[in-house]
């Protein structure tokens, strides 16, 4: 019940915040249709600790914050190859070990990677990922982990 409970509140919130509605017809519409979308997935069966993981909210904003943080400076580091005059291209690509064992950290973490410019996610398989990335610097970037250090543990889904 909690699950559902999060997931009325939070569509809710979401659906005011995108709409920026105030009028009491729109907002009740808005209500009428949370609910409803809120008693569909609940019919559906589809709401549980794995679709809708409430124990890692705090921990998954923290990591967001952090891969913000990176997606900012990726940038700004792709933007000076683009810019310079002798642009600093080395394309390669690189494996490294992960410590992601759980489908879903290892997409968490390839969807990561793939999300900071210069580097592109080509496959996760075991417990290797393999990257393309653009110059020596975001080669260092995936080799030495400190991404996958990162995604937080309770990612992991109980097996």
């Amino acid at each position: 019940m909690k699950h559902m409970s999060a997931l009325l509140v939070i569509l809710a919130v979401l659906w005011w915040i995108l709409s920026g509605y105030t009028k009491v017809l729109l907002i009740s519409l808005g209500v009428v249709s949370v609910i409803f979308t809120t008693f569909l997935a609940h019919r559906m069966n589809v709401v549980d600790d794995e679709s809708h993981p409430l124990h890692l909210s705090f921990k998954l904003v923290r990591y967001w914050g952090y891969l913000l943080g990176q997606i900012v400076i990726s940038n700004f580091q792709v933007i000076k190859v683009i810019l310079s005059p002798n642009p600093d291209i080395d394309p390669s690509v690189v494996q490294t070990r992960i410590s992601r064992h759980s489908e879903l950290g290892k997409v968490v973490l390839g969807n990561s990677v793939t999300l900071t410019p210069g580097t592109v996610t080509l496959e996760v398989k075991g417990d290797l990922i393999e990257a393309h990335a653009l110059n020596r610097a975001a080669a260092q970037g995936v080799l030495s982990g400190d991404m996958d250090a990162r995604v937080p543990s309770e990612v992991e889904v109980k097996s």
